[in-house]
């Protein structure tokens, strides 16, 4: 079995706790605030400690998953990987591609298998995207379009929009395109928070597939949706609801499938990858690009230009 301890029980990490202990990997955990760790102790009848060395010096781990605010991700995942620990990484990997650049070499030199949460790679609506493009059943894929909207999570300081939701389709256009982007471009601004709270970029791939990427803490309503556009017809997904619908010269179509729970799939895959040694979906190196990315997003911004990139 592997023995899997979470670090961060707020928000998301909460989610972690939960999923971890369905999966019978949950150990012991980890958080500065004592009631979590009070409540969590009696809910998952596990361990839970309030000092992240406390932690490491007393548990006898494989792994931990790292959910504390972004700015924290370097110094914690930093520990957990020269202890030999497999470490998984809430998005975005760190808070600078610098930071993470420490993290995959680092990872790299212990041999421990080091991922990150881009969730959609195990949503199952994406997963079936995947497969038909691989087939050539619509065509040659060309435009990506994402739409990503909620309500400001105000708990979330320290970062922007991009660095926290523009880098899920980062991500996600990365592995559909199966390639790096050339070329970004972005606007942004911010009318509810400190940081960006909308933006708006277009990354350009090779072969001119290109991914436009929108997103925005202003409006109320939740939205999560791509179209991808291809030669012989249109895919419309919605990530929540994890519909398919199909737009191609036999008219429009809607697949039936089961729903799944994209963070169950995402932990699955990080315990067998521990388990029978092999590389996760989400490398290091994987975070680390769309990090670099984003990054190139923010540096458009800025000079109202376009960065070329070389992943």
């Amino acid at each position: 079995m592997v023995r899997i301890a979470v670090i961060g029980t707020g928000g998301w990490g909460k989610n972690h706790l939960r999923v971890l202990h369905e999966l019978g990997a949950l150990v012991a955990f980890c958080d500065v605030d004592i009631s979590r760790v009070s409540k969590f102790k009696k809910e998952y009848n596990v361990k839970g400690y309030n000092s992240v060395e406390k932690l490491l010096n007393e548990e006898n781990l494989d792994g931990v998953t790292i959910c504390t605010p972004t700015s924290t991700h370097y110094e914690i995942a930093e520990k957990t990987i020269s202890l030999g620990l497999h470490t998984f990484v809430e998005k975005p990997l760190t808070s600078s591609a610098k930071e993470g650049e420490k993290l995959v070499e680092q990872a790299d030199n212990k041999k421990v298998k080091l991922s990150a949460g881009y969730i959609e790679r195990f949503n199952p609506a994406v997963t079936e995207l995947k497969s038909m493009l691989r087939s050539g059943k619509l065509g040659d894929p060309l435009l990506l379009e994402f739409h990503r909207e909620n309500k400001w999570p105000t708990r979330i300081k320290d970062i922007g929009i991009i660095a926290d939701t523009s880098v899920h389709d980062i991500d996600t256009a990365r592995w559909l395109f199966e390639s790096e982007p050339k070329v970004v471009f972005a606007r942004a601004g911010k009318v509810v928070s400190q940081n960006e709270d909308f933006a708006a970029i277009i990354l350009g791939f090779k072969e001119q597939k290109t991914a436009f990427i929108t997103s925005n803490w202003v409006t109320p309503k939740r939205v999560r949706q791509l179209n991808a556009v291809c030669t012989e017809g249109i895919v419309t997904i919605d990530f929540v609801k994890q519909s398919i619908t199909i737009d191609d010269n036999e008219g429009t179509h809607s697949p039936r499938r089961n729903w799944q729970e994209p963070l169950k799939n995402e932990l699955e895959s990080f315990l067998e990858c521990i388990n029978r040694d092999y590389q996760p979906l989400v490398t290091g190196r994987d975070a680390l690009n769309t990090t670099k990315i984003a990054e190139a997003a923010l540096v458009s911004i800025k000079t109202g230009s376009q960065i070329y990139l070389d992943l």
